[in-house]
């Protein structure tokens, strides 16, 4: 790139490349820190990320939607309680296409890749470079982050994700089914390989105790637990991928915005996994973290020529606005998950029973419904962590 960029970009994964791509439409220079990959171990990418209306639209808008094989439309949810509670939610019901799509991670990135390579605003560089502004999308672990000195308050869950993908006796329907168990712990089937497709990608949330026993049980004896948990809701099922785990945390930084040590003119932004986590159980971390570079985007190409990408007031105005999205949904899936994870008795009858009430809730149902999607019409107020 001849000229120095506007914007440097830490992180080539989904987010870092969004981002990428809609700030080069907005003719902005981009330098898009891309370190050489290690080699595969060997296995193949097993994640998958339910994609809300409003996340398709956007990367519809890019160019980068994945071919229908790769993007399962979700026409119905079943969220099954550990008494008998059931709670269903459909997309005619919602008057929607699809409440959400199951999109094969690695079929994403191929697009997002492709897109970047043939995008003349934007160069891949192998280390950080000056620039304005320098956004984070490094992912939880960030080390730029850590560098920066921006405190990253964590609270580990309980539990580990397992995931994995099966191929099911019976085709799904276009169903993702949840099942929340007795002993606290989350499973979900979210169904791929189109509307006809067989196989489910599996995000089993188990206790922490439990991940070393089911990561290295024999695949026949991990299927039949899949299978027991599920109650057999897809028939019989076969490992059709190797297994992945990693810990469940609700984390964010303490700040998302900032000024560069020693880098005079320069600020940085964070985005994505590196300012926020959440449990996955309501599949929302990577719509958030779509959510953080769409608005950030927005703010940048709404400013006036004169002022820096890197000017602290556009910067306060994008870190106010994502914390509240974040905040509002964090809260919403740790009380979940607060809630399901306890196995006393009386707490356990009295959710199942709320789930059965709250299926039957009506207008209330339907605003979770659309809040899921990212189609609420509703804010909730702005509560900022920080201020000007």
């Amino acid at each position: 790139m001849a000229l120095t960029p506007d914007i440097c970009i830490r992180g080539a994964g989904i987010v870092g490349r969004v981002l990428a791509l809609l700030l080069a439409r907005e003719r902005l220079r981009v330098s898009l820190v891309s370190p050489p990959r290690d080699p595969a171990s060997g296995h193949g990418d097993v994640r998958a990320y339910a994609l809300s209306p409003k996340a398709k639209a956007l990367l519809e808008s890019l160019r980068c939607w994945p071919d229908e094989r790769f993007a399962t439309p979700v026409l119905e949810m079943q969220v099954h309680g550990d008494q008998q509670g059931h709670l269903q939610f459909s997309a005619d019901t919602q008057n929607v296409a699809a409440l959400n799509w199951i999109v094969d991670v690695p079929a994403l990135e191929a697009k997002l890749a492709d897109a970047v390579r043939y995008q003349g605003a934007i160069e891949e560089v192998p280390s950080p470079v000056h620039a304005p502004l320098t956004v984070v999308c490094e992912g939880r672990a960030s080390q730029t982050r850590a560098a920066l000195g921006v405190e990253f308050s964590t609270t580990l869950y309980p539990q580990h994700a397992i995931a994995t993908r099966i191929d099911c006796e019976h085709a799904h329907g276009q169903v993702a089914r949840q099942w929340f168990t007795p002993g606290g712990e989350i499973l979900a089937f979210l169904p791929l390989d189109g509307p006809q497709g067989k196989q489910v990608a599996v995000v089993w949330s188990v206790r922490t105790e439990r991940v070393s026993e089911l990561m290295n049980c024999e695949p026949g004896a991990f299927a039949a637990q899949l299978a027991e948990t599920s109650g057999g809701a897809l028939g019989a099922v076969a490992m059709a991928a190797e297994r992945a785990s990693w810990p469940l945390m609700l984390a964010h930084a303490k700040r998302w915005v900032g000024t560069m040590p020693g880098r005079p003119g320069e600020s940085f932004a964070l985005a994505g996994d590196a300012a926020h986590a959440m449990h996955p159980l309501a599949g929302q971390g990577l719509n958030v973290g779509l959510g953080d570079v769409s608005e950030l985007a927005g703010v940048l190409a709404s400013r006036p020529s004169w002022r820096s990408p890197g000017d602290m007031r556009l910067l306060r105005r994008y870190e106010r606005a994502r914390q509240a999205d974040w905040l509002r949904m964090s809260l919403t899936t740790d009380a979940m998950q607060q809630l399901f994870s306890r196995p006393e008795g009386m707490l356990a009858s009295l959710r199942n029973w709320g789930m059965t009430i709250f299926d039957h809730s009506g207008p209330l149902k339907s605003g979770i419904a659309r809040l899921a999607m990212g189609t609420a019409d509703a804010q909730m107020p702005r509560t900022p962590f920080t201020s000007d």
